[in-house]
């Protein structure tokens, strides 16, 4: 009897063993930032559990670890960041990981890089090109394939179906924006981040009320006054706001401006909440093109 319960007991511990190890041997992705954990979801399908450190509404510039998750990173079999300056706040955690030994994927080694317009900083806000999108998910998608684990071919289809969903919302874009008229194709922003885009689209950038590309500096009252002289020279009356940020300051650049002025809020650097409008990178950029060309457009 006895060497019947113990039979069952080890046969127990070993079931569980079992499962305890088999869920720990599904691949892990760690992505800094919620666009590129997304993305990378779209890649993967269920073969691999993806981590998104950034939480939805944050501002990339900004947001931080706790030790736990910067503990997450080092056991990720692979780590996907953006780069270029984006994850002010955790790019010495991702530096400490890969340092660690911890594969690594950085999206802007893969872009076509452009300078901000007032500085000789790389500008990292690539996505609001989804040309420049696509060389990142055509680069990702091999190294998520030869994670150990993952089913090749089945990152490759959704790679393909996904770079399909680019190709036509580049071709939305360029007709939608293509059809304001060039006086009015002019963009005011609270901080620079639609760099790429006004390349890709034609699209005049007046200017930003935050210097540079970083959410963490601070305009000083030339800056301002600058802008709001082009505000009045160029006659807009739209002005955006990025959702994750006050817009505060905009409003203030829109009372200055002496006029009529709206301010429109955008999802630029961080998705909605999952399963709201704007939840996806696709759904962010189609929505935002929208605003755009309703603010726009006389």
């Amino acid at each position: 009897m006895r060497r019947a319960l113990a039979a069952l007991v080890v046969a127990a511990v070993a079931a569980l063993t079992g499962c305890a190890a088999a869920g720990s041997d599904r691949p892990t992705v760690v992505v800094t930032t919620d666009l590129l954990g997304d993305i990378t979801a779209n890649l993967v399908g269920d073969e691999v559990d993806v981590v998104t450190l950034m939480p939805r509404g944050s501002d990339p510039h900004s947001f931080e670890l706790s030790a736990r998750e910067a503990a997450r990173m080092r056991t990720a079999d692979l780590l996907v960041s953006n780069g270029l300056g984006l994850e002010e706040g955790v790019q010495h955690h991702v530096d400490a990981a890969v340092a660690d030994g911890v594969a690594s994927f950085v999206a802007g080694d893969h872009i076509e890089p452009l300078d901000y317009a007032d500085s000789d900083a790389v500008d990292p806000h690539f996505w609001t090109d989804p040309t420049q999108t696509a060389r990142v998910v055509e680069a990702l998608a091999p190294q998520l394939a030869q994670i150990a684990g993952v089913e090749a071919s089945v990152v490759e289809k959704a790679a393909a179906a996904y770079l399909d969903e680019l190709d036509e919302l580049d071709a939305d874009m360029a007709d939608t924006l293509g059809a304001i008229p060039a006086e009015h194709r002019a963009l005011v922003t609270n901080h620079h981040v639609f760099g790429y885009l006004a390349r890709r689209y034609d699209v005049r950038i007046l200017g930003a009320a935050i210097p540079g590309g970083t959410t963490l500096a601070a305009p000083s009252a030339s800056d301002l006054k600058g802008l709001v002289d082009a505000i009045d020279e160029a006659g807009v009356t739209t002005i955006f706001a990025d959702s994750s940020q006050p817009d505060r300051l905009m409003r203030v650049l829109a009372d200055e401006a002496g006029r009529d002025v709206d301010v429109v809020s955008l999802f630029t650097e961080s998705l909605a909440p999952e399963g709201s409008p704007g939840g996806t990178y696709l759904d962010m950029m189609r929505r935002n093109l929208q605003s755009i060309a309703d603010g726009l457009t006389p």
